[in-house]
């Protein structure tokens, strides 16, 4: 695994021996990466790949050993972390560093599997220790994590903001879920763990976003799709596509309240520092105005 210079890591920490069969993953971590993993053999007829295991040696997949392990499971989309920190380089102002973005943004590595993730996520700095103004994004291959983008050009983002100080010992385990969920499809397809993710035509998700800020944290879903959800339809008459996509987008941003960050449908979370889970399209927030949907 590479990375650039200006990426935050940490050193490899010594392997943890474990019996077969037994996790050294944490119950909920484990939990949610077996999302991952389900998806992953699904969309795999190969399902895992052994390259790495040499000559006599025992099989341990991620769920055994999250740092030695020797068994691939492919996931359904390719995946790339970005990282950058536009404030330390000494920016005297929010439009500086605003005109300066690209030029702080670093292709951290591209991930490809379930073991990929976890050798990934054992070896960078968590949210909680990250300074202000430094942004993580995972995004699918091929997708720069910018509204330039052709893939988010139309889209939107639901997000939530949250208090740093308050948040600090919770921000690590958000984001990891948040990562989990995307990468293992189930943002695409809440609430039906049967259904298989959608064609790559369909999917709405292009990434996830993790903010550090002074005062707060944000974490973002980004879409690639703003359609509206409150349109009624005729009874009998089929639904349009667009209302359809909006009704996707609903029900994901339920899923990323409920199932991810773990709050009741109908709490109020904003106030202060915080915010509403809230969705707006890309080209409204960029103009500073539009409607922000709460789920």
């Amino acid at each position: 695994m590479s990375a650039e210079s200006d990426a935050p890591r940490v050193s490899e920490g010594e392997s943890t021996q474990v019996p077969p069969q037994q996790s050294a993953l944490a119950p909920e971590p484990e939990a949610a990466s077996k999302a991952a993993l389900t998806t992953a053999l699904k969309e795999n007829d190969v399902g895992a790949s052994s390259d790495l295991v040499k000559e006599g040696q025992e099989l341990r997949t991620v769920f055994q050993d999250p740092v030695a392990f020797n068994v691939k499971h492919p996931l359904y989309n390719r995946w790339t972390l970005w990282f950058d920190n536009p404030g330390h380089k000494g920016s005297s102002s929010a439009k500086e560093r605003r005109e300066s973005w690209g030029a702080n943004l670093h292709r951290v590595v591209d991930i490809t599997s379930v073991e990929e993730f976890w050798g990934l996520y054992n070896n960078i700095v968590p949210p909680s220790t990250l300074p202000q103004s430094a942004n993580y994004y995972l995004f699918k291959d091929g997708i720069q994590p910018a509204w330039e983008d052709p893939a988010n050009g139309n889209g939107g983002k639901w997000s939530i903001q949250l208090p740093r100080e308050k948040h600090r010992s919770q921000i690590d385990k958000l984001w990891l879920y948040t990562m989990l969920s995307a990468i293992g499809e189930m943002l695409e397809t809440p609430m039906a763990e049967s259904k298989l993710p959608p064609s790559r035509e369909e999917e709405l998700v292009t990434g996830v976003i993790l903010q550090a800020r002074s005062n707060y944290y944000r974490i973002s879903v980004w879409t690639r799709r703003a359609d509206e959800w409150d349109v009624e339809v005729p009874e009998g008459e089929p639904v349009p596509e667009s209302v359809a996509v909006g009704r996707r987008l609903l029900e994901l941003g339920r899923f990323f309240k409920t199932e991810v960050l773990g709050y009741p449908l109908d709490a109020k979370v904003g106030g202060g520092f915080s915010s509403e889970v809230e969705f707006q399209s890309h080209k409204d927030s960029e103009k500073k105005r539009g409607k922000r949907s709460l789920v």
